[in-house]
């Protein structure tokens, strides 16, 4: 913790000095992309998770530890589904709630004079 002040410090001035508010708009807009791309893999992965549950608890008939094992893959892949979709509605929800357009494009606030 001792070691995070200084660099928090001596990283200050950049902040505070933002010299471009388009490296900014740039960061914000980059994050966004990956969010984009990356969330339909990772649904994906967990719909894999669960079909793969699936698969070891059908060809697990006569071991019962086996049968544990899938239905605990298929829970944790149901629940990683649920958590992932329910927030992606829950977004879409509170965007349209409060009238938020995900079609605009991003306007950085800047200070007037600088």
């Amino acid at each position: 913790m001792k070691k995070v002040i200084p660099i928090a410090l001596a990283l200050a001035p950049a902040l505070v000095f933002a010299q471009s508010l388009s490296n900014l708009e740039t960061l914000v807009r980059s994050i966004g992309n990956l969010v984009d791309i990356a969330l339909p893999i990772v649904v994906g992965i967990a719909l894999l998770a669960f079909f793969w549950g699936l698969v070891k608890f059908i060809f697990a008939q006569g071991d019962e530890t086996a049968k544990a094992d899938a239905k605990k893959i298929m829970l944790w892949g149901l629940v990683a589904l649920f958590v992932m979709i329910s927030v992606w509605g829950l977004v879409k929800f509170i965007a349209s709630a409060l009238n938020v357009s995900t079609t605009e494009t991003i306007t950085v606030p800047t200070v007037p004079g600088l």
